[in-house]
């Protein structure tokens, strides 16, 4: 295992920690407002989700070569890229935090559908390690 997938591991650990957090703060510290509430849930719900992904990434590379564990690769840093992007927006925008950049919730939702298309050409190309 690459130094990269355990850093990918650590960071998808920590994303579904912080989804969980999320999650019990939206029920319970965002119940006054729904819309923040709600924006706060789906969040958590995307960050688990992509977490998991992540460590599906991690499994992927150890068991291909060539183009399909490049393609794992970038699937993984378009999953990061996701979370930071897509996740990061929703929160901040729950808690009303003015961003300096606009646009970055579809940007990283975008990242989120490349990755997940790259991890679907992993699957389809190369070899793959028994």
């Amino acid at each position: 295992m690459t130094a990269l997938d355990r850093g990918w591991i650590a960071f998808a650990s920590v994303n579904g920690a912080v989804a969980v957090g999320a999650g019990a703060y939206a029920r319970h510290g965002l119940a006054a407002e729904p819309h923040a509430q709600e924006l706060f849930r789906m969040a958590g719900e995307y960050q688990l989700w992509h977490g998991l992904a992540l460590l599906a990434v991690v499994l992927l590379t150890g068991r291909t070569n060539g183009v399909a564990r490049g393609l794992a690769r970038l699937a993984g840093w378009l999953f990061v890229v996701g979370l930071l992007l897509f996740c990061g927006t929703l929160y901040a925008n729950a808690l009303s935090v003015a961003l300096p950049v606009a646009m970055t919730a579809p940007l990283g939702g975008t990242a989120f559908i490349a990755g997940w298309f790259a991890l679907s050409g992993s699957a389809l190309a190369g070899r793959w390690a028994d």
